[in-house]
């Protein structure tokens, strides 16, 4: 006799695109790439990426990450250091160089970006003010282009509205590429109209990946009683899809590492749930989500894609010539 499935019905509006960028995918190759061409151990700066399943997958290869590069001890200094893909200060390549270390730098192409726009501001005689969060990597990395006092932080429209500049007339600004799409619009309304001579950056600095994954939130959430992101506590674009999701409609939004954290005890009636990923969450850890869900309820997964993403960014020349095999990359792509 067949048993009487009893599991409520359940939607997963699964987002696309979701999960790793082009700049987590090549800050991931390039440790393991380094890890094969050097062998073990290969220094890390900083987490690579703001991901404990990517950090601890990587630990596992033969990677050691490391605050300051201080610690790499001295029998170790040729062995490779790769800086993460959030960038860093002037000062942590020139301290390397001091220490005779060869490094590799990870930071995302987009970011660098962003570095070269704070850089052409300061050369055209602009005080630059930089949109970011505080004590966030991709900030420091973006200040630490500069000398000091030539860049100022806003973090908000209530920053905005107090800011006082060194020079109202020449001003430009770049902002951090994680960042909410809407919140930086407003941060950029309220300076545009105290200081009218406010120079945008070449190019926009809020990243394709940041743009597409909060798209993507914003489509789905309407009508979603859950939606989950999968990300870290301390990844700047992983929170804002979070923000995202509630502006746009869902009635709850919750940030979650692995499908262990899922509070099943307190998740109420609900009949849709969007889930997505932040830039740096693995899809291994989306799937794992998919069949906690199943598990428990009938669900159906209803893929609410925007637009595709085909960006590839290349790694570093020394690199290149390194073949990964299938199951290297599998953790690449962080299935």
């Amino acid at each position: 006799m067949s048993m009487i499935d009893t599991r409520s019905d359940l939607t997963i509006r699964l987002c696309g695109p979701r999960g790793f960028c082009a700049g987590v995918d090549r800050a991931i190759q390039i440790v393991v790439l380094a890890l094969k061409a050097y062998g073990a151990p290969v220094y890390v700066r900083h987490e690579i990426v703001h991901n404990r399943y990517v950090v601890e997958g990587l630990e596992a290869k033969g990677a050691i990450f490391v605050e300051e590069l201080h610690e790499i001890p001295e029998e170790h200094r040729q062995q490779p250091v790769v800086f993460s893909a959030h960038g860093v200060p002037k000062s942590v390549p020139e301290d390397a160089q001091a220490r005779n270390l060869f490094y590799l730098d990870a930071t995302c192409p987009l970011v660098s970006k962003v570095h070269k726009q704070a850089m052409r501001h300061q050369r055209l005689g602009r005080h630059v003010v930089l949109i970011g969060h505080a004590g966030h990597p991709e900030v420091i990395g973006t200040m630490g282009q500069l000398p000091e006092g030539s860049v100022s932080l806003v973090e908000t429209v209530e920053d905005a509205e107090t800011y006082m500049p060194p020079d109202e007339i020449n001003l430009g600004y770049v902002t951090q590429t994680t960042l909410s799409v809407d919140d930086t619009a407003g941060v950029i309304k309220r300076l545009h109209e105290r200081f009218p001579n406010l120079t945008a950056p070449a190019a926009d600095s809020i990243c394709y990946a940041t743009t597409n994954r909060q798209e993507a939130v914003k489509q789905a959430a309407p009508g979603c009683d859950l939606f989950l992101i999968v990300g870290a506590p301390n990844s700047s674009n992983s929170k804002r899809l979070v923000e995202v999701a509630l502006r746009a409609g869902a009635t709850r939004s919750v940030l979650v590492q692995r499908a262990s954290e899922i509070d099943w005890e307190t998740i109420g009636d609900i009949r849709t749930v969007g889930l997505s990923a932040g830039a740096s969450a693995p899809e291994v850890i989306v799937n794992e989500i998919i069949e906690a869900f199943r598990a428990r309820y009938n669900a159906v997964v209803e893929l609410a894609d925007t637009v595709e993403e085909n960006e590839h960014f290349l790694v570093n020349r020394e690199l290149r010539a390194i073949e990964l095999t299938p199951a290297d990359m599998a953790f690449v792509n962080g299935e």
